[in-house]
């Protein structure tokens, strides 16, 4: 008998399979195309500043989607919503693998972001309705797989791609699956009936849109200036903040506003995105320093640097099961501070990175890190639904993922900054543009400055995942039953 209720229904498993199949095409999208931007640079004829566009607008139209998927849920339901972004994101690929021009791909990757940017939340809320607070960790444990092994896989895909064919089929391998999902989609996913009481906040939109794509902006401009020192890296922070600081303001008069601010009021909930704000910065912000690593300094391909990812991935899949059950059975606090401290232990290992650093151990420590991830994303991001009623589910799930995407975007720029900072120290400012362009070759005395400059970048990541620490620590310390059943007993004493 305990082992029937550990099994999750046939319905809730189909769920799962279509969400994933979605959330993996989208994920994998955002990095797969990294390893390309040099070679579109060449059959476009094109700098890499302009480029790298390809990747920074599918970026901002991402951040500027992910608002909407809360009203949309509400008014024409998650499936027909979920199915909508699948059609968008296929037919932005299609397009993408017909570009003709520089401009024109970076057109179409927009388009494919604004259906990118709603699979992951909305296939998140479909998950939180259908499995329920009680299993909320153990789903999230399923879908949570595509958000750590998107960014491992996509560079040795997209390396593997460019490598043997052309770069249009980074574009339309995208078809088969998103195909397959809408299928799966119409077939497995429960009818979500809309309703036309929800009204759009226009105005919220107005200001939080363009506030979050001029964040975006500006930080995607400080890889290009060098720093935080150009006008457009300010123009974009400083006028996204203060887009973003008129629509709180806006969001706490509106009656219906994008995000939900009162959300926050809920203890859980606030610490919980806290943690997935350090989380994502910390996750993409040492998946942006890894591979430079392992290009820059060690000289290795695009595809054997991906490649060097997989023991994250495969740490993260071996633990997420059993990090979800351990949470839904004795609460996320301490499964999430252990694995917030295996993260920051296995950042550690790589503060100390040499220009001959065994890969055995350079493994073992990225092993050791995923193994942390696992233990430590999803018993906080199922965390954050614990309180929250079927309705404000939609609207969580749009704050939740779009704190991530800023702490991602916020922990790439920071640790670019910090990189490229102490490379022009360590080895001058042409040398070190020189050795990263692939213009210069680097002594060996000057490869082992550089790994000291990474090793360097490394501390700050070691740092954020010791303050993620601290709002796992609030993260409740009882299953969701227990509290449930604490709060029984104290109304019938009442």
């Amino acid at each position: 008998m305990p082992v029937a209720k550990e099994r999750l229904e046939p319905a809730l498993v189909r769920a799962a399979i279509v969400v994933v199949l979605g959330t993996i095409m989208a994920i994998l999208d955002t990095t797969i195309v990294a390893v390309a931007l040099h070679r579109l640079s060449l059959d476009f004829h094109t700098t890499v500043s302009t480029i790298q566009w390809v990747t920074t607008g599918y970026l901002l139209s991402l951040a500027i989607v992910i608002p909407l998927s809360g009203w949309a849920i509400h008014r024409l339901g998650a499936k027909r919503v979920y199915m909508i972004s699948l059609g968008l994101f296929v037919m932005g690929s299609v397009l993408c693998a017909g570009a003709w021009s520089a401009t024109s791909l970076i057109v179409f990757r927009v388009l494919q972001g604004f259906g990118g940017g709603m699979i992951m939340p909305v296939g998140q809320a479909i998950m939180a309705r259908t499995a329920g607070p009680q299993r909320m960790g153990k789903v999230m444990g399923i879908v949570g797989v595509p958000q750590l092994l998107g960014p491992i896989l996509g560079p040795v895909i997209g390396g593997l791609i460019v490598s043997n064919t052309s770069w249009r089929w980074i574009f339309i391998v995208n078809v088969p699956i998103g195909l397959v999902a809408l299928w799966l989609s119409r077939s497995f996913l429960a009818p979500t009936p809309g309703d036309n009481e929800h009204r759009f906040d226009l105005a919220g939109f107005i200001l939080l849109a363009p506030g979050l794509a001029l964040i975006v902006y500006g930080l995607s401009q400080v890889g290009v200036v060098g720093g935080f020192h150009g006008t457009s890296v300010w123009f974009g922070i400083i006028g996204g903040l203060v887009l973003s600081a008129g629509f709180v303001l806006r969001s706490m008069k509106a009656p219906e506003p994008l995000i939900d601010l009162k959300l926050f009021r809920d203890k859980t909930f606030s610490v919980a995105t806290i943690g997935i704000f350090l989380t994502g910065a910390t996750l993409y912000g040492t998946m942006f320093l890894l591979p430079l690593y392992y290009q820059i300094d060690r000289g290795d391909a695009a595809w054997k640097a991906g490649l060097m990812m997989a023991p994250q991935g495969i740490g993260a899949a071996v633990v997420m099961r059993l990090a979800g059950s351990l949470a839904d059975k004795h609460g996320p606090r301490y499964v999430a501070s252990f694995g917030m401290a295996g993260l920051a232990l296995g950042t550690f290992f790589y503060t100390f990175v040499g220009a001959n650093t065994s890969y055995y151990y350079l493994a073992l420590a990225l092993f050791v890190r995923g193994i942390g991830l696992g233990f430590g994303m999803m018993p906080v991001v199922a965390a954050s639904y614990r309180n929250l009623t079927h309705a404000q589910v939609p609207k969580a799930t749009s704050a939740t993922n779009i704190f991530r995407q800023i702490g991602g975007s916020l922990g790439v720029a920071v640790f670019a900054v910090v990189l490229d900072t102490q490379i022009t120290q360590r080895v001058g400012a042409s040398v070190g543009a020189a050795i990263q362009n692939g213009v210069a070759r680097a002594t060996p005395t000057q490869l082992e400055q550089i790994a000291h400059a990474f090793g360097h970048s490394f501390w700050w990541s070691f740092g954020t995942c010791v303050l993620g620490i601290v709002p796992a620590f609030f993260l409740p310390r009882t299953s969701i039953a227990k509290q449930h059943d604490s709060l029984t007993g104290s109304l019938s004493i009442d």
